[in-house]
């Protein structure tokens, strides 16, 4: 079901073969740019793409979400169409950064800047089921991403937030990891305040932009190099795919009640492709009956949680 402007969207659609796929049109006549401040937006443009799509699934007409718009639009819109997973206070937006050896998944990446801590068990919780019923990860490592790997190090809010995740029942907690571990893989899940999140996710992309821009200058510079550049050009290529975002798709938007996924503002066709998989997956693997479940088990660390005073994210 593609939603917008109907003149836009079938000029999009000329010359695409879609004799196996049924592609339903509904109209939005509104759209939320990446200007409009999400919340007023939301609200006031109130037939727009966003509202649209989200109110087929609350109709039963979808099953899933999939924009590539204004994250802080998608996560408002969800909280008010779709509402929170039973026990969520805070939804998380969770995706991939690149690692050695396998995929890191970390959260939150912008959805709340400023949690308290039971926000932050709420988020591994939400993390495992995930990683469990998604990405097929059995018993997946957390950890808590801090300046330093001690449990005193770290601020008073990670200092608060240690503790509570190391008495999760369920969850293996495998204490605090620093910036410099996430790229190494050391955990299969961090968890982090949004703000923090989304500072390391624009920093890997930097980097790996930086990256990329240098291989491509140096192995152009000159004809032997040029040649140079030929014989290696697989191992080049397996390289920009283990970076590129494209191949980890769209991030889920954790604890609404619904598959909603937020892809990049630059997602090409075969990152939407792998976001439409993440979303197939989490219907299927019932990832919004599964945090449920799981925050019911951890509803006393959880009670604990929002007894601590500290509310000041990092």
């Amino acid at each position: 079901v593609l939603v917008g402007n109907i003149a836009d969207i079938e000029r999009a659609l000329v010359g695409v073969d879609r004799s196996d796929v049924d592609i339903e049109i509904v109209e939005a006549t509104e759209v939320i740019t990446m200007d409009d401040h999400p919340v007023q937006a939301v609200r006031r443009k109130k037939n727009n793409s966003i509202n649209v799509a989200l109110n087929q699934i609350r109709e039963g007409k979808a099953e899933a979400f999939i924009s590539a718009g204004s994250s802080g639009a998608v996560m408002t819109a969800s909280l008010m169409i779709l509402g929170r997973v039973k026990g969520i206070d805070r939804p998380a937006i969770a995706s991939y950064l690149p690692t050695i050896g396998k995929r890191t998944l970390v959260l939150d990446l912008g959805a709340v800047t400023d949690p308290k801590p039971s926000n932050i068990v709420q988020f591994a919780l939400m993390g495992q089921v995930y990683s469990e019923r998604v990405l097929g990860i059995e018993n997946p490592t957390v950890a808590l991403l801090s300046n330093g790997e001690e449990p005193s190090k770290g601020n008073q809010f990670v200092q608060t937030v240690h503790p509570l995740l190391a008495r999760t029942p369920g969850l293996n907690f495998i204490g605090n990891v620093e910036g410099r571990d996430v790229p190494m893989g050391t955990a299969d899940i961090v968890v982090t305040d949004g703000f923090t999140g989304n500072v390391v996710l624009k920093t890997a992309e930097g980097v790996v932009t930086m990256l990329t821009t240098i291989l491509r200058e140096e192995f152009t510079s000159t004809i032997p190099r040029k040649l140079a550049a030929l014989v290696l050009r697989p191992g080049i290529k397996n390289l920009r795919n283990k970076l590129d975002y494209a191949e980890f798709g769209g991030a889920p938007l954790l604890g609404v009640n619904g598959a909603v996924v937020v892809a990049h503002g630059r997602s090409t066709s075969r990152a939407i492709e792998t976001a439409v998989r993440v979303a197939v997956r989490s219907i299927e693997h019932d990832l919004s009956g599964g945090i449920a479940d799981r925050i019911v088990r951890a509803h006393d660390v959880i009670e604990e949680a929002e007894s601590q005073s500290v509310e000041a994210a990092p």
